[in-house]
């Protein structure tokens, strides 16, 4: 159960949650915006914890809305917070997962397991699991209103498989053997000539 104080933040530290779309070393634009650090959290629906602290969260930033923006509880509001099962169907590193896209101007720390600071790109990456710090926060822009996350500072945990690599080219093309000797005469032909 959630403490008082994690019901009544905005701020959150995420439990073990895996990197995907992770822009966390550069900043990069979407259609031409101001280029930002992004990262979608890949929260399992296992971790009651977090998901009970996102949806918390959120809770807390439609009602600063209300108080800022003079919502009323009517209004079609967006939010960070999506169910990968429904929204990323076809992306199977998403099933049994929800996820929270947050973004930030200003860079994460990025730290290991003892809070020192991690400065090789390769060691945190799409598919990497990590702790965060997000903070949800209400907007009223140009006709939208909702609640967006704001990404903070990340802990790796442990590695995972990468997301978004190139396919290995031995898995893709297993059957070779079995393909090639069906296009071969006997006697006639060697595998490497179809190469040539």
């Amino acid at each position: 159960m959630s403490s008082y104080e994690d019901q009544k933040t905005t701020r959150i530290t995420t439990g073990v949650v895996r990197l995907s779309f992770a822009n966390i070393w550069e900043p990069r634009s979407i259609d031409g915006a101001e280029p930002k650090y992004s990262a979608s959290l890949l929260i399992s629906k296992d971790d009651g914890q977090t998901i009970e602290k996102v949806n918390n969260a959120i809770g807390v930033a439609i009602e600063k809305g209300k108080q800022k923006f003079g919502w009323t509880g009517q209004e079609r509001l967006r939010t960070p917070f999506h169910d990968g099962d429904s929204e990323r169907a076809y992306d199977a590193a998403y099933a049994n997962h929800f996820y929270v896209n947050a973004n930030n101007r200003m860079k994460p720390l990025i730290v290991d397991s003892k809070c020192e600071e991690i400065t090789d790109e390769e060691r945190v990456y799409s598919g990497a699991y990590v702790r965060a710090i997000i903070t949800m926060f209400p907007y009223s822009k140009s006709g939208n209103k909702g609640v967006a996350c704001s990404l903070g500072n990340i802990q790796k945990v442990k590695d995972g498989e990468p997301l978004g690599s190139p396919n290995n080219a031995t898995n893709d093309f297993a059957d070779s053997e079995e393909f090639f000797s069906t296009l071969l005469e006997p006697n006639t032909a060697t595998k490497e000539s179809f190469l040539d």
